[in-house]
């Protein structure tokens, strides 16, 4: 998806908000039809079916027929490729739609005059029952659109997002191979050495957001006061957003042009964060630890990193069974929890090799990526640079 700054008049923005809610209707009643289903009842009617009844509340409900009939059914069309991704087991159950939370809806069937460009830093888009809606050009629309995604984040931006294939970016053709090793503290270590961090919220911007929370606990629920302070709290956290969005393309971009191949861990990043808050007959424990926890992980761009890797860098990328990674001696591949004597020192109980704990298990995965690689090519051995000796990273004791 390229995603657009969207830059509507407070007309314009007052019926593409009466559009998400329409959208967020439809989609709530689907879900509500979904949920009274149980074994041995009907199944919930499909997206046909759901179309007719939609035709019937537009000619029952003035409000939902003077909407967008292309925007409503294809809210329906999104709930029903909701549900058969969940059925597949790619995806979790769809679950309700919140007002000031998920705003946005679709445009499919998107012509080739619908989006141009006015001036060198402004385009227009098409939207139906709106007109024509600025956007920032920024870079060039991807050519043959069929859809395009309209949404507010909290903040109260507008972005339009065009559907397109993204294209990938060649390797060096070097046939260098590169381990990732994430982590919280290190957002990023490559086996190359390096530690990269994800940016987020300078010192005084984390200060002024504790505060923001303190106050906004203090406000009253309804009140003016308290929308203008999560109005305030959106906005710091929408930037937080952006500087990791941006972190993660630019680091994405960098790794697919210097590596044939990407060596990244296997992880379920869905359950490591879910939470652990249990329920009343069984409560968690140590809930608030695990949900800092969580915090870090989200922050750091686990996913996002790996999503973009795969997007710019298909087939290219190898995900590796994380057992023992961190546990194992890139020197001598002796394994022991022992070895691991804090979050950032790696001292082998076997040979005494010392290297930085994320560094040594990014090169352990370098190095199976690349002993796979080696035995897709039908060749024996390692490339010559694989079969050198690892070199260490000094880390202070």
């Amino acid at each position: 998806m390229s995603r657009y700054r969207l830059q509507p008049t407070p007309a314009q923005e007052a019926v593409l908000l009466e559009h998400c809610g329409h959208a967020r209707f439809v989609w709530n009643l689907a879900v509500e039809q979904h949920a009274h289903w149980a074994p041995g009842r009907r199944s919930g009617p499909g997206f046909a079916e759901q179309c007719r009844q939609l035709t019937e509340a537009r000619a029952a409900n003035r409000w939902l027929a003077a909407g967008s009939v292309t925007v409503q059914q294809q809210a329906l069309k999104d709930f029903a490729q909701a549900m058969a991704n969940f059925f597949a087991g790619t995806h979790r159950r769809p679950t309700w739609r919140k007002a000031g939370r998920h705003e946005g809806f679709r445009i499919i069937a998107v012509k080739a005059g619908d989006v141009r460009r006015v001036s060198r830093q402004v385009g227009e888009v098409r939207i139906p029952k709106v007109g024509w809606v600025r956007f920032r050009w920024s870079r060039a629309v991807p050519a043959g659109v069929k859809s395009y995604r309209v949404t507010r984040d909290r903040a109260g931006r507008w972005h339009v997002a065009f559907a397109a294939v993204p294209e990938s970016i060649p390797g060096p053709g070097t046939g260098e191979a590169v381990g990732i090793d994430r982590g919280v503290t290190v957002s990023a270590a490559l086996s190359t050495g390096e530690l990269l961090h994800a940016p987020g919220l300078r010192e005084t911007e984390q200060t002024r957001l504790r505060r923001l929370e303190r106050r906004l606990a203090r406000a009253r629920r309804g009140s003016r006061r308290r929308g203008k302070i999560k109005a305030a709290i959106a906005r710091l956290k929408a930037r937080e957003a952006d500087r990791r969005k941006d972190w993660v393309e630019k680091t994405s971009t960098d790794l697919a042009r210097r590596f044939d191949v990407i060596a990244v861990e296997d992880l379920k990043i869905a359950n490591m964060t879910r939470s652990a808050r249990g329920t009343i007959e069984v409560p968690g424990r140590n809930v608030r630890q695990k949900a800092g926890l969580n915090r870090g992980i989200l922050a750091a761009g686990w996913g996002g990193l790996v999503q973009r890797l795969e997007h710019k860098a298909p087939d290219r990328v190898r995900k590796i069974d994380p057992c023992y990674t961190s546990q194992t001696c890139n020197a001598c591949k002796h394994v022991a929890r022992e070895s691991r004597e804090s979050q950032a020192l790696f001292r082998c109980v076997a040979c005494g090799w010392l290297d930085h704990a994320d560094v040594n298990a990014a090169k352990n995965m370098g190095d199976t990526a690349a002993g796979h690689a080696v035995a897709a090519r039908g060749r024996s051995g390692l490339p010559g640079r694989m079969n050198r000796e690892p070199q260490p990273v000094l880390v202070p004791a």
